[in-house]
């Protein structure tokens, strides 16, 4: 499985500041200089997992393939273009994008496990890649869609058990555990960018 493909365009700086326009001196530049390393932890958090030493376990295009749909999930355009840029098989993207179409929802869902929370039991969508997908996805990006949608979705069910699809689909432990760092860095990365990009148009409106 290859480990390369493109990169996108963006500043290679700071991620963050070039998805949003940013530049030095402007009121995003001003608002994430007051916490230095915040701004630094997340760079570093993207590049170890968009430029990693060793990508053997997850490879670069599994992990644009996941970023897209993640993306694509909380319905930001921006981010879902910037890591649609990198997924070089059109095929490979137009499946994905169907799988975005097809997994959107509102959440989150869950069960407690909690007997006085039980009342807060919220039941969702279950997603599962359509055959299409599959045929175009194979087993493991399947996999790690599924997981995704779910962990976006269901964050309160989460069990070991859970993580068997993966397995049996030919992740390993180390794939898995980056897949989820993957995935919990965008949801991260997706809220940052989304305030931001909120803060700079109040400001310019006022």
């Amino acid at each position: 499985m290859s480990t390369t493909t493109a990169t996108p365009d963006v500043n290679a700086s700071d991620v963050i500041d070039g998805l949003l326009g940013s530049t030095p001196g402007d009121h995003i530049d001003t608002l994430r200089s007051l916490r230095p390393d915040a701004r630094a932890n997340a760079q570093r958090s993207y590049e170890a997992l968009f430029q990693p030493v060793d990508a053997s376990e997850f490879s670069l295009a599994e992990r644009y393939a996941v970023a897209t749909f993640v993306a694509g999930l909380h319905r930001d355009a921006r981010l879902t273009s910037f890591y649609a840029a990198g997924v070089e098989n059109p095929e490979q993207l137009a499946a994905v994008e169907a799988e975005i179409a097809a997994g959107k929802t509102e959440g989150p869902y869950g069960t407690y496990r909690e007997t006085g929370l039980q009342s807060e039991n919220q039941p969702g969508l279950e997603f599962e890649v359509t055959d299409a997908g599959r045929a175009a996805l194979g087993d493991r990006l399947t996999a790690a869609l599924e997981h995704a949608h779910f962990l976006v979705f269901h964050p309160r069910d989460s069990r070991p058990e859970r993580l068997e699809k993966l397995l049996s689909a030919g992740w390993s432990t180390t794939g898995i555990v980056t897949l989820s760092q993957l995935i919990a860095f965008l949801t991260f990365q997706i809220r940052i960018v989304a305030g931001l990009s909120q803060l700079s148009q109040s400001t310019k409106g006022a």
